[in-house]
């Protein structure tokens, strides 16, 4: 293992008060909740692909809260792997909380948070990476790209094709009311800057899934490039956590919240 990627950042507190960061290239967050069996095989999978990549780098895992022996597990892997940075919440506080804490908590000079079960392949992250190497301040995965591709199990096409058509309403309902022009606002594999992550997320207030719509709303607020990025995209099984009238009633409800936001200038 190459020093980077043993520990390419340190925190240190001195007396005085004044903290020193040594920065690393590549932050990748993963935020988990309940994950299962293929935990620990999806965190050695995106280990072993920052270490290949032959760069600084950690992967931070934020536990919120669960129930189901996750947060022994994430120990049990970051007690091999000193570039696992585990943190832990005692209660689930939702999705947009730990992806928010987790980014706040990182060191890379380039962020890039995706979802536990890996449902974009781990080289995806190669391709968020390359465009903000290329100019972007915000990249973010887009499923409904022409270019974008999908394997799935033919037994989950019902579910698909119906959460694709609640997704692309949402998204309509979107660019109405916050004239946020992004095809696709909820895919979870995003990348950033440190200087945009840095100015979006402490100003983040929500906590649930809809805070990417909030995130992407701020970076237009502060005219930061946001560059849509094909990706390949595996749909395997139901995702557990998502119960859509539940969700899509949360969903309003936060845009709402984000419009009132924008009207009390909060962003800015």
């Amino acid at each position: 293992m190459s020093i980077g990627s043993i520990c390419a950042f340190i925190l240190l507190n001195l007396d005085f008060g004044v903290t020193v960061r040594f920065a690393m290239r590549t932050s990748l967050v993963i935020p988990v909740f309940n994950g299962g069996d293929s935990l620990t095989a999806n965190l050695q999978t995106a280990i072993a692909y920052l270490e290949a990549r032959s760069e600084s780098h950690e992967v931070v895992v934020v536990d919120d809260g669960s129930t189901d022996g996750s947060c022994e597990t994430i120990t049990r892997v970051a007690s091999k792997c000193v570039s696992l940075r585990p943190l832990r919440n005692d209660i689930n506080l939702g999705k947009g909380h730990a992806v928010r804490q987790g980014v706040m908590a990182s060191c890379g000079d380039r962020i890039v948070f995706t979802d536990m079960d890996l449902a974009y392949p781990i080289d995806q992250v190669g391709k968020i990476l390359v465009a903000l190497d290329a100019g972007a301040d915000v990249a973010i995965a887009n499923r409904v790209s022409p270019q974008s591709t999908y394997h799935m199990s033919p037994a989950f096409l019902n579910y698909l094709y119906t959460r694709h058509a609640l997704s692309r309403i949402f998204n309509l309902v979107v660019r109405i009311v916050l004239r946020l022009q992004v095809s696709d606002c909820q895919a979870g594999l995003k990348g950033f800057t440190r200087k945009a992550a840095d100015l979006i997320f402490p100003r983040l207030t929500v906590e649930g899934f809809t805070f990417d719509v909030e995130l992407l709303y701020v970076a237009k607020r502060w005219n930061l490039r946001i560059e849509e990025v094909p990706v390949d995209f595996h749909y395997f099984s139901e995702p557990s956590t998502v119960d859509f009238m539940r969700d899509s009633i949360l969903a309003i409800r936060d845009l709402a919240s984000v419009r009132l936001n924008a009207f009390s200038d909060r962003y800015r």
